[in-house]
């Protein structure tokens, strides 16, 4: 089983960016799809992004396209979560998650394996 650390979040005013990453340890990391979800006090989990084992499809969700991109190293065992113009509702704890590619999985329950989760904080 694969386990995950998120690295890079912190605080920064609206307009700013961020990258963040996750590092993958245990397991074979290319045999994953992987995905970025975040969660804001009080609300449930949301999906952010998606990418394939091999990096050749992506997904977003409608609130972050065009300004977040999920890419991966699969020789580092790494997946990036590169956050542009960030505005005050992308404040949350962002998980990235692993999920075997013949899985159905769109929460994050649904994955095989998380991490611990990095704090965003988007200050207006």
């Amino acid at each position: 089983q694969v386990q995950l650390v998120e690295s890079g979040g912190g605080m920064v005013q609206a307009g700013g960016s961020l990258r963040l990453s996750c590092a993958a340890s245990g397991g074979t990391f290319s045999d994953y799809n992987m995905g970025w979800f975040r969660q804001a006090p009080g609300k449930e989990d949301e999906f952010v992004a998606h990418i394939r084992w091999n990096s050749e499809m992506t997904t977003y969700a409608d609130s972050v396209k065009g300004r977040f991109t999920i890419s991966r190293d699969n020789a580092k065992n790494t997946v990036w979560l590169q956050m542009n113009s960030l505005k005050p509702e992308d404040t949350a704890v962002y998980y990235c998650a692993a999920v075997r590619p013949w899985k159905t999985a769109t929460k994050l329950s649904e994955y095989d394996a998380w991490g611990q989760g990095t704090q965003v904080t988007v200050s207006s």
